[in-house]
Order: C-alpha cells, then structure tokens, then sequence
C-alpha cells in the first residue's frame, strides 16, 4: 500500500512539475519589425528592470515582461543576470556578515 501512494505521489509530482515547463518561442532568432533582434546587453537590461516590466505588463497589453524577438541564448542568459543583479541573489549577492 505504501509502495503505490509513493508511486501515485511521484506520478503526480512529475506531472505538475512538467506542466511548469516553458513552451518553445517561434520569434527567437527572428527580427522584429524594426529588423531588430535583442541581445545580451537588452536581456541584461530587461532583466534588471523585470520586476517594474512585470506590475505594468499585469495592467497593459503593450508592454512585455520578456523581449520574444532575442537572439536566444546569450539574451536569456543576459536576463537572468539583470535579474540576479537587482534581487541581489545568485553568486552575486551579499552574504551576511556574522557576530
């Protein structure tokens, strides 16, 4: 009996955890309509302005929490460290100090 409320657990956790998994993104690689791919240095920038991105793009349809025209992995890369730096969080955060 324990045996299969582990094995339904792990069904179940493996599927929610699948379910989070990000879809692909048609528009990477390709330019924007003003011919424009975003980059390492406007994934840096986006990601370091996410969390304001993110409240406005909740009330309007014009604003984007992420630039789907980019030139792929340099750009996610970018934005991952734009967003560490403004958290302060990853490798780059501050440690406490003790005593």
């Amino acid at each position: 009996m324990r045996r299969s409320v582990l094995l339904v657990a792990a069904l179940i956790a493996v599927l929610v955890l699948a379910g989070c998994a990000p879809g692909r993104n048609d528009m990477e690689k390709t330019p924007d309509a003003e011919g424009k791919t975003a980059g390492f240095f406007m994934g840096l920038w986006h990601g370091f302005i996410s969390p304001v991105t993110f409240v406005i793009s909740v009330f309007s349809r014009h604003v984007r929490f992420y630039e789907v025209h980019n030139n792929g992995t340099w750009y996610n890369f970018g934005f991952v460290l734009g967003a560490g730096l403004f958290l302060s969080g990853g490798i780059l955060g501050r440690k406490k100090k003790r005593g």
